[in-house]
């Protein structure tokens, strides 16, 4: 995949915030040299819990430490976070409003050979679900930093989607994420993209492709996945008159069926969704499962394509 991992900059992120901010605490289910929060559990071992192979109690303690004024990071692998625990996180965290912030990673797919069984192609739609959950999914390295550092400034539960392999470089140092607002990366008027996480690159070098071709993309990415920018949405509708949405998720309940509902209600234009379509996942190396399962720039032109002919 190639470039840093967005589990790579949470960790380093998580130490940065640390050092700045005593009522930051990390809480982990015995996979902190996977999530990378093992960095935080070196510098600051007084403010780190291992709390074990139990990741209802994990988010139970998060609750906990929250009620009492610190911020927790909740984290483990996405399948567990979103699935497993999703009771206690809908209960004990958003039902009260809780300010604990669950960092979920080894999301999607690019799980790789761990199979199905570890591959969370559905934990958007359980989180973007809840009342008062909000839900970010960041591209790359900067703009998990960005990410990270806004988390710490919202009061109520955040849901953070990091992967485990390398991704491409997309922001520069300088970038500011808003909660709650799209970033334009290409400006087109032919189809809008709407991408977040892996597939914004995917999305961009889709955009190249159909240049060459005589179509102009709009790119944009949405790693702010709720609040989403309907405003941003509704305009580049009414400019483009087609959308496309890729995502490392299940076409249902994701970022395609967030864009869809927002489209429906204020500017109705044609969707095409890329992504998951609505199987499981199974072993093999990151690539050869995006390749399988449709998650590639060139199935983001046969859908931009596809989208135009729908106008």
């Amino acid at each position: 995949m190639g470039g840093i991992a967005t589990r790579e900059a949470y960790g380093k992120t998580l130490v940065e915030l640390g050092q700045e901010n005593s009522k930051i605490v990390v809480l982990d289910a015995d996979l902190s040299k996977s999530t990378k929060t093992s960095d935080f559990a070196k510098a600051f071992p007084e403010r780190f819990f291992n709390i074990g192979i139990a990741e209802q109690n994990l988010m139970g303690v998060a609750a906990g430490l929250a009620a009492v004024g610190k911020i927790p990071f909740a984290s483990t692998f996405a399948v567990f976070a979103a699935g497993r625990a999703f009771e206690i996180i809908r209960n004990s965290i958003c039902y009260p409003k809780l300010n604990v912030k669950i960092a979920a990673t080894h999301a999607g797919l690019t799980v790789g050979e761990d199979g199905a069984s570890h591959q969370a192609v559905e934990d958007l739609a359980l989180m973007r679900a809840l009342p008062n959950m909000q839900v970010f999914v960041p591209a790359d390295a900067v703009q998990t930093r960005e990410i990270v550092k806004r988390a710490v400034e919202i009061d109520g539960p955040v849901y953070l989607r990091l992967g485990r392999s390398g991704v491409p470089e997309v922001f520069s140092e300088g970038y500011k994420f808003i909660p709650g607002k799209g970033t334009i990366l290409k400006e087109g008027s032919d189809v809008t993209i709407v991408a977040l996480g892996i597939m914004t690159a995917k999305a961009l070098k889709a955009a190249e492709i159909l240049e060459s071709e005589g179509i102009t993309a709009r790119v944009i990415d949405m790693a702010s996945l709720k609040p989403i920018d309907r405003e941003l949405l509704v305009e580049s509708a009414q400019l483009t008159k087609a959308v496309v949405t890729a995502e490392e998720h299940s076409v249902i309940g994701g970022l395609g069926s967030a864009v869809s509902e927002v489209l429906t209600e204020e500017f109705p234009v044609p969707v095409v969704k890329v992504g998951v379509k609505d199987v499981f996942g199974e072993s093999g190396t990151p690539n050869e499962l995006l390749e399988k399962y449709g998650l590639t720039s060139e199935e983001i032109v046969k859908a931009c394509k596809k989208a135009i002919s729908l106008k």
